[in-house]
């Protein structure tokens, strides 16, 4: 598949554009996956922990690759808790608890492989490179990774984690915006599987948030805009998340979920909806790029855009989504 270019090629600094990839599957170990990047893409292997491991110094950076459940990894917390007293005995104590500890969680990972993921976090990429780390997702293939259709327990996602191309109010509303036009259309394309539909990860947002932020009166500044996306989602389970962005962009922020561990404030967005196909020749990141693309490109096409909330408000106001679906199919046609 050729790889699309986005309307906006360089990010805020005027460098070309980076996509962070994560990607959840069965039927390897974090070892062999990590293996297999290093094959691919050169680097050295870095164990962290029996499930836990990183490729570094590779072209684009660090590869993290791990069983995706905290249970399997050894608690930082626990590592880093001093003796309670300064004698030998106590020390011995400490190390013997730290060991047990370690044990118990390796334990524990070789008890959940193959019932909970093994994940993959890329590096940030070059939007126009998204092609050559395709072929991770071929041999991932080749040597075995199941994703989310080969069974119903099954609810593995990728996500993609474009950077923004600017730091400025109107345009991140403009990109949320177009998202919320097309995010029907993109459950249709990507035919989102059930078991993740039925998984709180990748929830759709709230009609009556779309019905706020598509209208055209709305021209929130920053921390209003903020606010009102806290105040309807209160939650990292959106299919795209817009925590990391605004926590990157207000760090001082007092709610909770910008400073939960599990929110690392960057520059991107976290688009979550897509599935992980594996099971499909030819698939990869560049596949679910050209998806959000035209997310980009509506963005990018002010007048268009804000005529289609303005057509959004007014349909939503009387009709089912469904008639909303094929506007959208046909708009795509018409260009």
């Amino acid at each position: 598949m050729t790889l699309q270019a986005p309307p906006e090629r360089d990010n805020f600094e005027g460098q070309p554009r980076h996509i962070g990839v994560e990607i959840e599957f069965a039927g390897l170990p974090p070892r062999d996956t990590a293996l297999i990047i290093r094959d691919l893409f050169g680097g050295e292997l870095n164990v962290i922990s029996p499930h836990r491991l990183n490729v570094e110094g590779t072209r684009w950076g660090k590869f993290g690759i791990e069983l995706d459940t905290q249970y399997a990894h050894p608690d930082a917390a626990v590592l880093e808790e001093s003796p309670h007293q300064d004698s030998e005995w106590e020390r011995q104590r400490h190390q013997m608890r730290i060991e047990f500890h370690q044990k118990t969680r390796e334990l524990i990972g070789d008890m959940v492989s193959g019932l909970v993921p093994t994940e993959i976090v890329c590096p940030p990429v070059p939007w126009n490179e998204l092609e050559e780390l395709d072929s991770l997702f071929d041999a991932l293939r080749e040597h075995g990774a199941k994703g989310t259709d080969a069974s119903l327990l099954y609810g593995f996602g990728l996500h993609l984690n474009p950077e923004v191309a600017s730091l400025e109010v109107e345009d991140i509303l403009a990109q949320l915006r177009a998202y919320l036009l097309m995010a029907v259309w993109l459950r249709e394309e990507i035919k989102v599987d059930i078991t993740r539909e039925v998984l709180p990860h990748a929830n759709p947002f709230p009609k009556e948030y779309a019905l706020k932020v598509l209208n055209s009166n709305y021209a929130p500044d920053l921390d209003t805009l903020i606010e009102d996306y806290i105040a309807y989602n209160p939650t990292r389970n959106r299919e795209l998340d817009m925590f990391p962005l605004f926590a990157y962009l207000r760090p001082e922020h007092p709610h909770e979920l910008m400073h939960n561990k599990l929110v690392k404030p960057r520059p991107t967005f976290h688009y979550r909806l897509p599935n992980a196909q594996l099971s499909q020749p030819g698939w990869g990141a560049v596949v679910e790029w050209n998806r959000w693309v035209e997310v980009e490109k509506l963005a990018a096409q002010r007048d268009v855009l804000m005529a289609r909330c303005h057509e959004y408000v007014a349909d939503h106001a009387r009709s089912p989504v469904i008639r909303w679906l094929e506007k959208v199919r046909h708009w795509l046609k018409e260009g």
